[in-house]
């Protein structure tokens, strides 16, 4: 199953799921599709990672289920350690004191920067653009939860922490071939690992 059909379909429910319970998005002085980005960028924190993890498990890829859970345990972790240690007021003007990092960017970039280097940059660079659309929607939705260094503070948390954990799948290709001559029979057996 392909990486695009995955994302597609974790997307596709988390979507649903999200619009069912959703909030009356004309209520305020906001626009129909800041109530949208927001949307979006909830459904696809939860749908990148989970993506990823899943995408693993449909390849056999176990080693790499193990390395997307240490990666992404470690990134929610130091999330909200850096939270509750930094304790930096939101933007939008609530009494609240944990805007840095965005949780919503950490997690899209720990499933985004997981799918790039574990399976590379074919799959990654699109997962990339999913997960910079998260950190847009934390800034630029309704309430304007974060700003951007708590948005990059968070895409760093989710970088940084699966790169420490994730390494590179090696593909393991075997190829076959054959010649033959008048007095000879060939036989080759290759296994290329990348």
């Amino acid at each position: 199953m392909s990486w695009r059909v995955v994302l597609f379909l974790v997307s596709l429910y988390c979507l649903g799921m999200k619009l069912a319970h959703s909030q009356d998005g004309n209520a305020g002085t906001h626009e129909r599709w800041e109530y949208v980005l927001e949307d979006t960028g909830d459904v696809l924190q939860i749908a990148l990672p989970l993506s990823a993890g899943l995408a693993t498990i449909f390849q056999k890829d176990y080693k790499g289920t193990k390395q997307m859970a240490f990666s992404y345990a470690s990134t929610m972790a130091i999330t909200y350690a850096l939270k509750y240690t930094t304790k930096r007021q939101r933007p939008e003007g609530r009494n609240t004191y944990d805007s840095f990092p965005s949780g919503h960017t950490s997690s899209a970039f720990s499933g985004a920067s997981f799918i790039q280097r574990r399976y590379g940059w074919k799959y990654g660079k699109y997962a990339y653009i999913l997960a910079a659309l998260v950190g847009v929607s934390r800034m630029e939705g309704p309430d304007g939860y974060h700003d951007i260094w708590d948005v990059l503070g968070g895409a760093a948390v989710g970088i940084g922490s699966t790169y420490i954990f994730t390494k590179p799948y090696k593909y393991q290709k075997i190829e076959v071939g054959f010649s033959a001559r008048k007095d000879m029979k060939l036989l080759s057996v290759r296994w290329n690992l990348n």
